[in-house]
C-alpha cells in the first residue's frame, strides 16, 4: 500500500498532467521520501516532505541553497518543479551510483583519486561563502554555534546511552562531560566562518558520467573549515584510517583552498581544528546511528559505533584534552 507521502505525490503528478510512473527509492537516515518519476518525458527525482515545521524549513532551504550552489558552479540537481503547499520538489535525476559504492569497488589508486576530487569540492563550497552572504541565503544565517553543537552532543548522550544502551550516565559522569562539551562547542563556534554542506559524505555524492555530483545539501550552514572534511573522511568507517593518511588529506585540502584564493591556514593549527571537529562530528554521528537503530530499526548502523568511538578517543588523546570523555569512551569500547 502506498504511503501517505506517495499518495500526495500521485495527486501532484495527476494535477500536473504527468504519468503515474513512480518508483520508491531506498531511504537512508532521512524523514523525507524519494521517488523516481517521469517529468515531461524525462526521468526525475521527487522529494516529498512530511508536514511538520522542520521539514517546511528544509523545503525552503533546499530551493535556496540549490540556487547558491548553482551560482557557485557546484554541480547539484536542478529544480524542475516545486509545490510548497504539497511539500514536493521535483529535481534532476543523477542516477543510482553513489560514491560510497564506487569506492568499495575501486582499487586503491582510483579510491584516492575520487576522494581527492571530493575534497576539492569541499574547498569549492567554502569558496562560495561570499555568494551565500551576498544572496542573503538561509545557509549564511545558520551557524554551527554553541547552541547547535551542544544540541548535537546532547543528542548523542541521550540516544547512545539511554535509547540504545539503556544505561543513562551517572549524574557525576554527565556533569563532567557536560563541562567538556561546553568547552568544545565554544571553541568550535569560534571556527564557524565558512559555508559547509553539513552532511558531506560518500553517500551524498553521486557519480554520473565519471563526474561527482552533490546531493542532500539543503542543510548547509556556516561551520568550521574542518567540518565537511571530517564528515567525508571519518563517516561510517569500520577500520581507523592511519594518522599519516589523514595528515596527507588535510594537506591536500589546504592546498586546494589556496588554489581557489582562500586564506592560507597553518597546517598545525588546522590539525588541531580537525581533531576538535572530529570529536564533535563523530559523537554526533554515533547519536544518529543510535537513534536510527533504536527507533527506525536500522540496526546496520550499529557496526560503525565502536570504530567511531575509537576515532574520537584518538582525537582526544592527540589533543591531550577531555579526560572525562576519554574515560567514558574507554569504558564503552571495553
Amino acid at each position: 500500500m502506498a504511503s501517505d507521502l506517495q499518495q500526495r505525490l500521485e495527486s501532484f503528478l495527476t494535477a500536473n498532467n504527468q504519468s503515474l510512473s513512480i518508483e520508491p527509492l531506498t531511504q537512508d537516515a532521512s524523514t523525507r521520501e524519494y521517488f523516481r518519476v517521469n517529468w515531461s518525458g524525462e526521468k526525475a527525482i521527487a522529494c516529498v516532505y512530511p508536514f511538520n515545521d522542520l521539514c517546511k524549513g528544509q523545503f525552503d532551504a533546499c530551493l535556496d541553497v540549490t540556487n547558491v550552489f548553482i551560482s557557485a558552479d557546484l554541480i547539484v540537481a536542478k529544480i524542475l518543479a516545486s509545490d510548497a503547499e504539497k511539500g514536493i520538489i521535483i529535481h534532476e535525476d543523477f542516477g543510482d551510483t553513489i560514491l560510497r559504492d564506487v569506492l568499495l569497488q575501486s582499487n586503491e589508486a582510483e579510491r584516492e583519486r575520487l576522494l581527492n576530487e571530493a575534497i576539492a569540492l569541499i574547498a569549492k563550497i567554502q569558496a562560495a561563502t561570499p555568494k551565500a552572504i551576498e544572496q542573503n541565503s538561509i545557509s549564511s544565517k545558520l551557524k554551527f554555534d554553541e547552541e547547535k553543537l551542544l544540541w548535537e552532543l546532547n543528542f548523542f548522550k541521550t540516544h547512545y546511552f539511554e535509547s540504545l544502551m539503556k544505561t543513562p550516565l551517572k549524574v557525576e559522569e554527565n556533569d563532567a562531560i557536560e563541562k567538556e562539551f561546553i568547552e568544545l562547542a565554544k571553541e568550535l563556534e569560534s571556527c564557524a566562518t565558512v559555508l559547509t554542506h553539513r552532511d558531506f559524505h560518500a553517500a551524498n555524492l553521486m557519480v554520473q558520467n565519471n563526474e561527482l555530483k552533490i546531493i542532500d545539501h539543503q542543510d548547509a550552514r556556516l561551520g568550521s573549515t574542518a567540518y565537511d572534511l571530517v564528515s567525508l573522511l571519518l563517516d561510517r568507517v569500520t577500520t581507523l584510517p592511519t594518522p599519516e593518511w589523514l595528515a596527507e588529506k588535510r594537506r591536500f585540502f589546504l592546498d586546494e583552498r589556496e588554489k581557489l584564493g582562500l586564506e592560507k591556514i597553518d597546517e598545525i593549527e588546522y590539525a588541531n581544528e580537525f581533531r576538535l571537529q572530529t570529536v564533535q562530528r563523530c559523537l554526533k554521528a554515533i547519536g544518529t546511528f543510535s537513534f536510527q537503530s533504536s527507533f527506525r530499526g536500522k540496526t546496520h548502523f550499529i557496526q560503525y559505533i565502536k570504530p567511531m568511538f575509537e576515532i574520537v578517543l584518538r582525537a582526544c588523546e592527540n589533543l591531550d584534552r577531555f579526560p572525562n570523555l576519554q574515560k567514558i569512551i574507554k569504558k564503552e569500547i571495553n
